[in-house]
């Protein structure tokens, strides 16, 4: 058959691809972004395994008559911090994938 791709050479593509990403996600795990809010009162650190590193928050947001303000500080410093995470694994990911060159292949798609 001519013109279809070879399965052995497809396999090995996919096997150095699903090395790639492990080496990817493994590296990803250990670089951090942060966010904050507040101005900066409250600061998180997020990693690409989409977890909170550390959590500063500055003395002075410390109210304990106002208690609602720092959860609403935190709140927002944590959905920022791992939402810029996955931004980083995203466009990393896309880096991986962007050369991948699937065969068309019938009864795939």
């Amino acid at each position: 058959m001519k013109g279809m791709p070879n399965m052995g050479q497809i396999m090995k593509q996919a096997q150095q691809f699903q090395a790639r990403m492990a080496k990817l996600q493994e590296e990803l795990g250990d670089r951090t972004v942060e966010a904050s809010a507040g101005g900066g009162m409250v600061t998180v650190v997020a990693n690409g395994r989409q977890e909170i590193v550390s959590i500063a928050i500055d003395p002075e947001v410390i109210d304990p008559e106002d208690r609602e303000m720092l959860q609403d500080l935190v709140m927002a410093a944590v959905n920022d911090g791992l939402a810029k995470a996955k931004e980083m694994v995203n466009e990393e990911m896309g880096k991986l994938t962007k050369g991948i060159n699937l065969p068309n292949l019938p009864g795939l798609m």
